[in-house]
């Protein structure tokens, strides 16, 4: 894949499946609640969805060439039958090809899919899910509002081994409320023995308007001290490495050869294609994002899915570009910045990291600019904000 910007070049789809079975109580997605019985084979919402979704990739504008990755988020688009999920695939196919060794992940969540489900996935064509575990304590799984227990979690597991999915991501979210520093560790543990190919780890972020914003604020007690979800950082960094997972990006471990070529995309700043609710795209330097409840989508769609959205300013790609690329341990190439950008931005940036660089927190080397790990990582708030402030 390209390893710079090139407007002319589109070659992924992330594909938004808004339903869930509740919604989790720091989730602020744009996501639609079916409860526990309905699923794409009985729910007449999931049905009309798929149709629309289906609608709006056929007529959308052709920048690409065939698609080497294609993301199905949410949401829990565990959630559609094995026959919405081929019918979503065949109208991309139709619409802009797929590659034949295309990345094809799926966002699937414990509880919500059987042996049958899963393998049905898996032959049109996914070959990449990610499992949204977040904890692997039933008081942690309460505390988020999950749907799924302990025991889903390793069923699903189980389930994914059965149907021989090639490529395999969890989920763990740390600074839940209540949560420990030994409970953290005792995840990371039993992560590390599920032994996918891809693990990612959040940090909780308090959203206003989910239930945790209404409960919390960032500092607040049960919520974890800065000082210990820094120690939950920095543990995740020396269990997951040690037990053989690169740490390519601030949030994202992978076993050699494994690394999520989708978001990779996004972090390397390349166009996309998005679609559904609320989904966001990035095409000829423009971003787009799609109305973020069913009706309003529903009536955009109806309406000949208009888009009309100015190109986003030199200025702002060069701030996107390092906000993203730094996310990366390998950071953002400086020849490609230098030839983008100009060699009078490279010195208002390297005059403005240049205190971060003596302090250890980012680093120079090999003709790229990167943030040190851990430690930059941890910071790497305080370094985009100085960037801003002197990029802006």
């Amino acid at each position: 894949m390209p390893q710079v910007n090139d407007y002319s070049i589109v070659s992924s789809a992330y594909i938004h499946i808004p339903f869930c079975r509740r919604r989790c109580f720091y989730c602020d997605f744009p996501v639609f609640v079916v409860g526990d019985r309905l699923r794409g084979e009985n729910s007449g919402n999931i049905s009309r969805y798929v149709e629309v979704l289906c609608q709006e990739i056929a007529t959308a504008p052709v920048f690409s060439q065939p698609l080497q990755t294609i993301f199905f988020g949410g949401g829990t688009p565990s959630l559609l039958s094995t026959e919405q999920l081929a019918q979503i695939l065949k109208i991309l196919e139709r619409r802009f090809g797929i590659t034949a060794h295309a990345e094809m992940s799926m966002e699937v969540d414990p509880g919500t899919f059987d042996l049958d489900h899963i393998t049905g996935y898996r032959d049109v064509g996914v070959n990449r899910v990610s499992l949204g575990v977040q904890a692997l304590q039933a008081e942690l799984l309460k505390v988020a509002g999950r749907s799924h227990s302990v025991e889903d979690i390793f069923a699903a597991v189980e389930l994914i081994h059965q149907a021989k999915i090639p490529e395999f991501s969890i989920d763990l979210i740390s600074g839940l409320p209540h949560q420990s520093l030994d409970q953290w560790q005792d995840s990371l543990s039993k992560a590390v023995a599920i032994a996918p190919t891809h693990i990612s780890i959040y940090d909780l972020t308090i959203e206003p308007g989910t239930p945790f914003g209404r409960y919390y604020q960032p500092g607040d007690t049960p919520l974890p001290t800065d000082e210990t979800t820094v120690k939950m950082y920095q543990l995740a960094q020396q269990i997951l490495t040690s037990a053989g997972y690169e740490h390519y990006e601030i949030s994202n471990y992978a076993k050699p050869g494994h690394q999520c070529q989708h978001n990779r995309v996004y972090w390397e700043n390349r166009p996309y294609y998005g679609f559904g609710m609320g989904a966001a795209s990035y095409l000829e330097g423009k971003r787009f994002t799609r109305p973020r409840t069913t009706k309003e989508y529903y009536q955009w769609v109806a309406a000949g899915c208009v888009i009309d959205c100015e190109v986003t300013p030199s200025e702002e790609i060069l701030l996107e570009t390092l906000m993203l690329g730094l996310r990366l341990a390998e950071g953002v190439n400086l020849t490609a910045l230098t030839q983008k950008f100009g060699q009078q931005q490279l010195e208002v940036i390297y005059k403005c990291l240049n205190p971060y660089v003596e302090q250890g927190l980012v680093e120079i080397t090999k003709g790229r600019l990167r943030l040190s790990d851990p430690q930059g990582f941890l910071f790497s708030n305080v370094v985009l904000a100085d960037l801003f402030s002197n990029l802006s």
